[in-house]
């Protein structure tokens, strides 16, 4: 990890971005990070081992866990993928991708559940067989909803639920001060 310091006369307008590599990041992330809420408004953060069909993703959790009853009680979920620590130039740009997503329980019997494991089996290993047989695990599937991606200083993008970067972040972040795509 570089310890450069910033520039004081970083001026982040002048700053060119590099091109978004959202594929990269995800197949990079072996698991993802996931924000819930609890009933009383108390934020969990937790991170899980996740497979991917198509767009969206999905996850086997233990019934038992806190954020899974936030995840069957409230569907709205963050998802955080983020550049490996040991590998970051900066930490302070640390390349990340955040997505809302809303969660929806699978059952066993769904399509998507054989191919999810499948994905999972081929990612993890045969730990999955042994979650999968426990009565405790259930299966979840994320459906983005929107996004951003950032990639240093001054590259952050907005992304769509197809995982498409719609257009470059311009400002301090959650200003609206955008450039067309």
């Amino acid at each position: 990890m570089s310890t450069d310091t910033i520039n004081p006369n970083f001026d982040q307008h002048k700053v060119k971005p590099k091109a978004p590599k959202i594929e990269e990041l995800i197949n990079e992330c072996k698991s993802v990070m996931m924000a819930t809420i609890s009933e009383d408004g108390t934020p969990l953060v937790s991170t899980a081992p996740y497979s991917r069909v198509g767009n969206e993703f999905q996850i086997l959790v233990s019934f038992m866990a806190k954020h899974t009853k936030n995840l069957r009680d409230r569907k709205q979920v963050s998802f955080m993928f983020v550049e490996d620590e040991s590998v970051s130039k900066q930490l302070y740009a640390r390349h990340r991708l955040t997505l809302g997503t809303q969660a929806e329980l699978i059952e066993k019997e769904n399509p998507l559940y054989e191919k999810a494991i499948a994905d999972l089996r081929e990612r993890h290993g045969k730990v999955v067989e042994v979650l999968d047989n426990l009565e405790d695990f259930i299966m979840f599937n994320f459906k983005p909803v929107k996004g951003s991606y950032v990639n240093g200083f001054g590259s952050a993008y907005f992304v769509d639920e197809n995982l498409e970067v719609m257009e470059h972040r311009r400002g301090a972040h959650g200003q609206h001060n955008v450039d067309q795509k």
